[in-house]
């Protein structure tokens, strides 16, 4: 069982910056790949991007490419998603999710664990 726990959402002006945290308790987290995705109001979740397990392999959706960065910080058992020039299209509900061991998942149903959400609001 993998807890996760999301932060870093708030209202930001387009153009602006949020890190996003995802953070988790267990000592082996660091053997999980994880995932961002998001849900924008009415409509469905979408990926955002992705992690392996060593921080070696990354994945971003094509909307997002150039902007955001997904990182992790095997001290602190946290991963980050860095979102820069944010832009009004990138409100949503920001989830991460976590699955052990395999391949990065670009979908969500490939993830286990899943964080409760945080709200990214980007005014225009």
């Amino acid at each position: 069982q993998v807890q996760l726990v999301e932060s870093g959402g708030g209202l930001v002006q387009a153009g602006g910056s949020l890190r996003l945290s995802c953070a988790a308790s267990e000592r082996t987290f660091s053997n999980c790949s994880v995932g961002w995705f998001r849900q924008p109001p009415g409509k469905e979740g979408e990926f955002v991007a992705a992690i392996n397990g060593s921080g070696g392999s990354t994945y971003y959706a094509d909307s997002v490419k150039g902007r955001f960065t997904i990182s992790r910080d095997h001290v602190k058992n946290t991963v980050y998603l860095q979102m820069n020039s944010l832009k009004p299209e990138d409100t949503a509900d920001y989830y991460c999710a976590a699955r052990y061991g395999g391949s990065v998942g670009r979908v969500n149903y490939e993830y286990d664990y899943w964080g409760q959400g945080t709200q990214v609001t980007v005014s225009s």
